[in-house]
């Protein structure tokens, strides 16, 4: 992030603390002055991810969506703009309690790296395969505890919401919900090396990835990728799919549900005999689905 904050501070932060110096009569607060890192942390991280998740989703929306979907009878009334408000309010305290964690990667304390040859051009892709393991299965987990009665009606409940999501969705959630599943993304570049660069990137993937799974254009039908299709299944049936890049870890852990071939078929999935046996079944298992003890 060292180098995203280097471009930020010669062109924009340098000059903005100056001006703020000026007119409250104190000195100028240097690069590294903690105080000075997380603010300027707190505005970049704000400013990219509302500009990425609105520019993203609305993307998906407009281009890829198939918008036959909001005439499922779960689909709310206004409900993109209701996914947009929750949104809207969620990120600026999920920021607030990522900063820390940028903030101790800024100072060195993670393993980031720069120089491309330290551990060697084949060690990229492997370090990404295991960023995409590693977050998988901590995220796995996470999102499993978080079905839990105990923590689902106050933390996890509010994205469920949204059973016919739209790309919105995506970032539509209870802010801790939103913050507790950050947290492998941040927690892996202190366990294991990875590359400035290769981290941004994942970075910003894990985010393009997050809209794709809700944008209800079900593509892949590949048994290890978890995608909008699988992702589908946990927003109908709530207890089944809980992974965010694979399959793998619903399936060692027995959570795994495989989509139905209605939902790849267009026609299919659209069709009101289909709408309303999910709606149907939705109804009759909500009470059993949201109060089941999981672990």
């Amino acid at each position: 992030m060292d180098v995203v904050m280097g471009y930020l501070d010669t062109f924009v932060f340098d000059s903005v603390y100056s001006k703020a110096a000026l007119l409250t009569s104190t000195e100028v607060l240097p690069r590294d002055n903690i105080v000075r890192q997380s603010l300027s942390l707190f505005v970049f991280i704000y400013g990219y991810i509302v500009a990425f998740y609105y520019v993203t989703a609305g993307v998906s929306y407009r281009f890829i969506y198939d918008k036959k979907l909001e005439l499922h009878p779960k689909f709310l009334p206004r409900q993109r703009f209701l996914e947009m408000e929750l949104a809207a309010r969620a990120l600026p305290q999920i920021t607030l309690m990522t900063v820390p964690w940028i903030l101790g990667e800024l100072r060195g304390y993670s393993m980031v790296y720069k120089d491309w040859n330290q551990y060697g051009y084949p060690y990229l892709l492997v370090s990404a395969v295991m960023f995409i393991l590693f977050t998988d299965f901590f995220i796995y987990w996470v999102h499993r505890l978080e079905h839990h009665p105990m923590v689902y009606a106050k933390c996890h409940k509010m994205h469920h919401k949204w059973i016919v999501s739209t790309p919105y969705a995506s970032h539509a959630f209870h802010p801790l919900d939103g913050y507790l599943q950050s947290i492998p993304y941040h927690m892996a570049v202190f366990v294991f090396p990875m590359h400035e660069y290769v981290y941004l990137a994942l970075f910003a993937f894990v985010n393009v990835w997050s809209v794709m799974i809700h944008d209800g254009e079900y593509i892949s039908n590949n048994p290890v990728i978890n995608g909008a299709a699988h992702h589908t299944v946990h927003h109908l049936y709530f207890n089944y799919n809980y992974g965010q890049f694979t399959t793998l870890f619903d399936r060692v852990f027995n959570t795994f549900r495989q989509p139905t071939q209605e939902i790849y078929d267009r026609s299919r999935r659209n069709s009101k005999l289909v709408h309303d046996a999910q709606s149907s079944s939705i109804d009759t298992a909500l009470p059993t689905l949201e109060s089941k003890k999981l672990i």
